[in-house]
């Protein structure tokens, strides 16, 4: 496989560009220090988690402490992430952790809409899913059983469900490849990110093993999470309603966060010194893209 670096990882986004929603940029970016500096313009922040407020297991330092001195402005505060391994409770505990003081009906995932659809889907029968330990599948609201070696499990699920790849190994991908390409059936998909930063680099996540899949058999999985729409709809659902443009979005990807909230109309805000483009230029991959952040800060 190719190096996972930044430059490979937008190369795979921009492969399934077409894909992604359609959105309008601003002509160019403007600078700021951090959030506080332009927290004036906006009510609600909805704010990534990795590369935003936190590097794997470690909090960014003074991400804590601008989330408080936000929170104390009287502004509306969001954790939208497209981390779907676990409840949104189990992301409020490492959240407090952190040092964090969000509520935890603050904390939205893509886990949480792809559990919406769920609940109207009409298969029945029981869901493979690419999961993790702890992963909590019995709070979902379909039958589901994590997904193993034994090639039989696969084909005996009604569709599937991609979670997470922190225990996914190439063989049971292809076991999954394999059962698809005998019987299709419904894919869905939790985590649409190809990559992820953490403290060891950058990882293959969901959306890689999906876009695979897309690839491979001409099938069209569902994703759920940015950049697409559903997830946002749960995200606002507890602020005022506001003018689109008072929403910030801040991420550390062009392709999910600021893409994502750019095409529902909100202005955006990148990440710099943390995440995909850590101690890197971005003007070159703004300029190959086309994806334009409202605002470049080098930390929240």
């Amino acid at each position: 496989m190719a190096l996972r670096d930044t430059d490979w990882a937008v190369a795979q986004y921009e492969a399934v560009r077409a894909l992604l929603p359609q959105a309008k940029m601003p002509e160019q970016a403007n600078r700021a220090a951090h959030l506080e500096e332009i927290a004036d313009q906006f009510d609600v922040f909805i704010l990534d988690a990795f590369g935003v407020l936190n590097i794997g297991e470690t909090a960014i330092p003074g991400a804590p402490e601008r989330v408080r001195t936000l929170r104390q402005m009287g502004k509306h505060l969001r954790v939208l992430t497209n981390g779907a391994t676990h409840p949104a409770q189990v992301s409020h505990q490492k959240f407090a952790a952190l040092g964090f003081d969000f509520r935890l009906e603050e904390i939205v995932s893509s886990r949480d809409a792809l559990n919406e659809a769920l609940k109207a889907r009409p298969e029945t029968g029981t869901w493979g899913a690419m999961a993790a330990a702890g992963s909590q599948l019995e709070s979902l609201a379909v039958p589901c059983a994590p997904l193993g070696f034994d090639r039989a499990d696969y084909d005996a699920a009604c569709g599937f469900l991609m979670l997470s790849t922190a225990e996914w190994t190439e063989a049971q991908q292809a076991l999954l490849h394999d059962s698809l390409a005998a019987n299709p059936r419904p894919v869905m998909v939790g985590n649409p990110d190809i990559v992820a930063p953490r403290e060891e680099g950058l990882t293959l996540e969901p959306g890689y093993h999906a876009y695979e899949l897309m690839r491979q058999l001409n099938i069209r999985p569902q994703f759920f999470g940015k950049p697409f729409g559903a997830v946002y709809d749960l995200a606002m659902t507890g602020p005022p309603k506001v003018d689109p443009t008072r929403v910030l979005v801040v991420g550390d990807t062009l392709h999910t966060d600021i893409l994502g909230g750019a095409a529902r109309g909100y202005r955006t805000a990148l990440v710099t010194d943390h995440g995909l483009f850590s101690g890197m230029n971005t003007a070159p991959y703004v300029a190959q893209t086309g994806i334009v952040p409202d605002y470049i800060v080098p930390t929240t």
